[in-house]
């Protein structure tokens, strides 16, 4: 018995030492994939503070501009700027190393409502996830990286190709899908709200836990493409009252305050539950998380911060603070 327990506690601790040291490489990783954000926008603020005797209301300024210019948002630097001369009237700004802490814990306090990562706890079958966003994005690669990150989980999936505007979108989604061993619906001379049905009747059948499905990124103009999307969730909505349980938007990072602009029109139009947003590795301008997070408060599910399957991750504003603010030594 005593050898037993000892045995179980030996594979915990190994168990619990895979999980440190995963968490471990993606905080490097995602140090890494920051850093044209944090050059962009960490560093141009930090040499402003740091070293700073004084800090003034004409520092202030300085920094609002560079927030602006990193892609941050009108509604965050004003926020940030409020703060910090908030503080700085109250004398609790002594030096520049105060300054950049209150900045720090400024923009974690941002990205603490929004940090909510994906639970599936539904007693439906299948827990059906919409993926919408548009084309560029990143949408159909993130619907193979979620699907492998699901099955990690322990979750059987199954995919449905909705997006039959775009043929190499269909093909692309059955090459995630035989990559990982998972089933995909599709149709690529149907409409998506008939591939939707198809694919509903087949995960209940199947018993799926979860139906990740693919939609169109661009129509003829954008007023079709939202009514499109509208009418694949009546069709989801009618097989499983409940469902789309999640509806979620893809943005890419790089494209800075129009992934905001995008954000707010898929919002109003098909009640957007949760963000992915991907590219981050890519641009200097992923300051706009904080811009998102501000304008939408709507929960960051997932991050993409690099083209390996592996490197789709749930969101953590304080993990996402802390590596934006990193040593470069460190990375």
């Amino acid at each position: 018995m005593l050898k037993f327990l000892n045995r179980n506690k030996k594979e915990q601790a190994e168990v619990s030492s895979v999980s440190t040291e995963q968490s471990v490489g993606f905080f490097k990783k995602l140090t890494q994939g920051l850093t044209r954000t944090r050059q962009g926008l960490v560093s141009k603020v930090g040499n402003l503070i740091l070293g700073k005797k004084v800090i003034d209301e004409s520092l202030l300024e300085d920094i609002e501009e560079a927030l602006l210019s990193a892609d941050v948002g009108v509604a965050v630097t004003r926020g940030i700027i409020a703060d910090l001369s908030s503080q700085l009237k109250r004398k609790q700004l002594n030096d520049g190393e105060a300054l950049w802490a209150a900045l720090q814990t400024h923009l974690q306090a941002l990205l603490l409502p929004v940090t909510q990562p994906l639970h599936i706890d539904s007693m439906d079958e299948p827990y059906v996830i919409l993926m919408v966003g548009i084309n560029g994005a990143g949408k159909t690669t993130t619907i193979g990286k979620l699907a492998k990150h699901l099955q990690k989980d322990h979750k059987k999936v199954m995919l449905a190709a909705g997006d039959t505007f775009r043929a190499a979108a269909v093909e692309q989604l059955q090459v995630w899908g035989e990559r990982n061993g998972i089933a995909v619906i599709a149709n690529p001379q149907g409409d998506s709200p008939a591939v939707m049905y198809d694919a509903m009747q087949a995960a209940k059948a199947r018993h799926m836990d979860v139906l990740l499905a693919d939609t169109a990124g661009r129509l003829h103009t954008q007023h079709n493409l939202m009514e499109e999307l509208k009418k694949v969730k009546r069709v989801i909505a009618k097989l499983s009252p409940n469902a789309p349980h999640e509806v979620l938007l893809v943005l890419d990072a790089s494209i800075g305050q129009n992934a905001l602009t995008q954000a707010i029109q898929f919002k109003e139009a098909v009640g957007v539950t949760g963000l992915v947003i991907t590219k981050l590795d890519g641009t200097a301008k992923g300051g706009i998380v904080f811009a998102i997070a501000k304008e939408l408060q709507l929960p960051i599910r997932f991050i993409g911060v690099g083209e390996g399957i592996e490197d789709l991750k749930p969101f953590n504003g304080e993990d996402f603070v802390a590596a934006l603010f990193a040593e470069e030594s460190n990375e």
